[in-house]
C-alpha cells in the first residue's frame, strides 16, 4: 500500500485501486484508455506558486487548462505560476506525473477543485507512482483533500458558486 492509501484508509474514504503498465506512454489520454476511462475522468494534479511563496493544488480535467485570470481570483494573487519540477518535488515529494492530491499537504495548505470534475461519476487521480491510480467519486476526494470547488475552465461560469 502507498501513503495516499493509507490515508484514504485512515480516513475511512472508499476507493478503488487501478493499475496500468509503466510502459505506458505518459499522459492522461494513454492512462484514460488503458483504464476505460475518459480523459475528463483523468484528473491533472497540478501545483502553482503564487508570487507571494504560497504553493496551491489544482485539480483539473486531463484534457482542460486552467484560466490564468480565475486562478488569480481563486488564490487571491496577481502573479501566480506552474511550479517547477523541482518546486513541485520540494512541495509535494513526488515527481510530476502522479502526484496524489492528497496525504502530503501540510496544514493550512489550498487545494482547489475545478467545478467541472464534480459532474463525473468516478474520477482516477494519482497515487504517488507511475502506473498506480487512485478510483475516487468527486465527493470523497474533495473531502480526502478539503478542496475548495471553484470553476476553473469555464470563461462563461462565475467562478465562485453563488450562495
Amino acid at each position: 500500500m502507498l501513503p495516499a492509501h493509507n490515508y484514504l484508509e485512515q480516513l475511512h474514504i472508499p476507493y478503488s485501486i487501478a493499475s496500468f503498465p509503466q510502459s505506458t506512454a505518459k499522459g492522461a489520454a494513454n492512462v484514460a484508455a488503458v483504464l476505460g476511462l475518459t480523459v475528463h475522468q483523468t484528473v491533472k494534479t497540478l501545483i502553482f506558486k503564487s508570487n507571494q511563496g504560497e504553493a496551491v493544488l489544482v485539480m483539473v480535467s486531463a484534457d482542460q487548462n486552467v484560466i490564468s485570470g480565475h486562478l488569480k481570483k481563486v488564490v487571491g494573487s496577481r502573479n501566480v505560476q506552474l511550479a517547477s519540477s523541482e518546486e513541485v518535488i520540494r512541495t509535494t515529494g513526488y515527481p510530476i506525473g502522479s502526484i496524489p492530491p492528497f496525504s502530503w499537504q501540510p496544514s493550512g495548505f489550498r487545494s482547489f477543485l475545478d467545478r467541472a470534475l464534480t459532474q463525473q461519476d468516478v474520477l482516477a487521480v494519482g497515487a504517488g507512482i507511475w502506473g498506480n491510480e487512485i478510483l475516487i467519486t468527486p465527493a470523497n476526494l474533495i473531502h480526502a483533500c478539503q478542496a475548495i470547488v471553484v470553476n476553473l475552465t469555464d470563461r462563461d461560469q462565475p467562478i465562485f458558486t453563488p450562495a
